[in-house]
């Protein structure tokens, strides 16, 4: 029987961004310097096929530092955590390697500089995401204060409106911060914003990516998991920008292939914390069952890379 046809137009870039690929480096280059087991507090990066394939390699996953014992070295996931537990491993002299992304780093600082100078803090995130508790804890109680939509900035209530300053989540939606910037300058016209915007390279490069494929397709497949924020943002960038079939797959085998039922195009792409291996394995089930053609849909080029920290550069 022959297959019908179908275009696979395939996002570039996708998958794993530097951020992503330099945590999961940091727990490889741990086990083998330390062996196994070396704990990580909270998931690495948001993705159960990485997290298991760690699992395997000898990395234990615990959410919180009271779960790892004092000799045995931790690991701090990409998303970064709030000051109090850094201080935590300190006082109790364990070795602790911090895989924060540079980028969620970079926001950290911005919030400490600005409360240097006397301002108040408002973050544009999302509760109860590992990235926005990280940030919301590098100062004291009430100096953050957390914003998720428009109709949260007419509510919040600052100490002072004149010395404000505010931070993004970096997984964002660029289309969705915009909104809430501009609530934010309107009601407090003295807020003082990053120097350059929060949401990092590789959420604007993929979200640019899923634009210009969009409109091509009949339906769209975002390969990510269920709490990774990047990649819910892609599925609504997609849906945005003209495809209403975008949808979350963890893997092939979460396809609904009745709904994809005589499409004659489909856009894959994949959040930043998904390894090229199950994009492979969604492009081969389409393959399995489609005559495809694949076009690449590529909107930039990337070639960031952050370095491991030096502890695990230098022989144990």
């Amino acid at each position: 029987m022959t297959k019908p046809p179908l275009t696979l137009y395939l996002a570039a870039p996708r998958g794993f961004c530097a951020g992503v690929d330099r945590a999961i480096k940091i727990v490889e280059m741990a086990l083998e310097k330390w062996g196994a087991p070396v704990f990580v507090r909270h998931e690495i990066v948001h993705n159960k096929y990485v997290v298991d394939d760690l699992k395997a390699k000898g990395a234990i996953f615990v959410e919180e530092l009271d779960e790892c014992p004092d000799d045995r070295p931790v690991i701090f996931s990409a998303h970064g955590v709030p000051k109090a537990v850094p201080a935590a491993a300190a006082r109790r002299e364990m070795v602790y390697v911090d895989a924060t992304c540079p980028l969620v780093s970079k926001v950290h600082i911005e919030a400490a500089r600005h409360a240097e100078n006397g301002l108040q803090m408002i973050m544009i995130g999302h509760a109860g995401h590992p990235e926005t508790i990280g940030t919301m804890g590098q100062l004291p109680e009430g100096e953050v204060l957390l914003v998720e939509t428009v109709e949260d900035v007419a509510n919040v209530a600052p100490r002072d409106p004149e010395r404000l300053a505010f931070v993004t989540q970096t997984t964002l939606s660029v289309d969705d911060t915009a909104d809430i910037v501009a609530a934010l300058t309107a009601r407090f016209p003295a807020i003082i914003g990053p120097h350059k915007e929060d949401i990092c390279y590789a959420t604007t490069n993929r979200q640019e990516a899923v634009k210009a494929m969009a409109p091509k397709t009949d339906a769209m497949l975002v390969v990510g998991a269920p709490n990774s924020s990047n990649s819910q943002r892609l599925v609504e960038v997609g849906r945005k920008a003209g495809c209403a079939y975008s949808q979350l797959v963890m893997r092939a085998e979460n396809i609904d292939w009745r709904a994809l039922d005589g499409i004659s195009s489909i856009g894959i792409t994949a959040g930043a914390s998904a390894p090229e291996v199950l994009i492979n394995e969604v492009i081969d089930a389409f393959r399995d069952r489609f005559d495809v053609t694949v076009e690449q849909v590529e909107t930039a080029v990337e070639n960031v890379e952050f370095k491991v920290p030096r502890v695990l550069r230098e022989p144990a």
